[in-house]
């Protein structure tokens, strides 16, 4: 019986000053011909790591970031997830087994951009901010499934706590609302969402407002274990 080996493969989302949802993704050579594709930041987990320790070292190899709160979502086991022409290629440039079969555990983060600006490392050529509906549908192995469950694990998962992980410390409701509609993939009904926002009680209106802005500025929220 062949060995197999187990990887971790993180989803890591932030929320930009535009309003727009962005995963990270590093680009990596996938041939001594330096054509390349993208993927989730990943990587085999060590011999004596656990897996948790295991994920926040792969993605601090490979996109220097660190500290973030990785949450364990689905694991993916599916025999040929490896076998794909590009990615053999890939495999046999950094694994002595390219065929071995690989189990993969998806790992999922949402952290405000601001706060963190990926640097490539390792054998990621570069590492970036991508918008979500600018990600490639080839991305390497079956990131592509990997990414779109960790997007549907959040649409169980969502709660006002959870996604002011992805604002700035300080919000509109206009930004709350268009985050909860991206993540759900859905419009909601403005009068509705903020009157259930009005009864949460961690849900804090400050005495701010936007600034720069060519409209008529908008309040500011913050989330109370943000500043209080």
């Amino acid at each position: 019986m062949s060995p197999i080996n187990l990887s971790i493969d993180c989803v890591v989302l932030g929320f930009d000053e535009d309003q727009k949802l962005k995963v990270l993704l590093i680009k990596k050579f996938i041939n001594e011909k330096n054509d390349y594709q993208h993927a989730l930041p990943g990587d085999l987990v060590g011999l004596n790591e656990d897996l948790l320790t295991g994920a926040q070292r792969i993605l601090n190899s490979l996109t220097s970031i660190d500290n973030l709160f990785l949450d364990q979502f689905s694991v993916f086991g599916d025999p040929e997830r490896t076998n794909d022409k590009k990615d053999q290629s890939w495999l046999k440039m950094y694994r002595k087994e390219p065929k071995e079969r690989v189990v993969t555990v998806g790992y999922i983060a949402l952290v405000k951009m601001e706060d963190y600006i990926p640097h490539a490392s390792s054998f990621a050529i570069d590492a970036e901010w991508v918008e979500l509906n600018k990600v490639s549908s080839e991305l390497a192995f079956d990131h592509n499934l990997i990414l779109n469950n960790g997007i549907e694990y959040l649409r169980n998962q969502l709660d006002h706590e959870l996604v002011t992980n992805l604002l700035p410390s300080k919000f509109t409701l206009s930004q709350l609302q268009n985050l909860y509609e991206i993540l759900l993939d859905q419009k909601l009904d403005k009068r509705n969402f903020r009157k259930n926002v009005s009864k949460d009680i961690l849900i804090i209106k400050t005495d701010e407002k936007q600034q720069g802005v060519a409209h008529k500025p908008a309040h500011l929220y913050t989330y109370k274990n943000s500043e209080n």
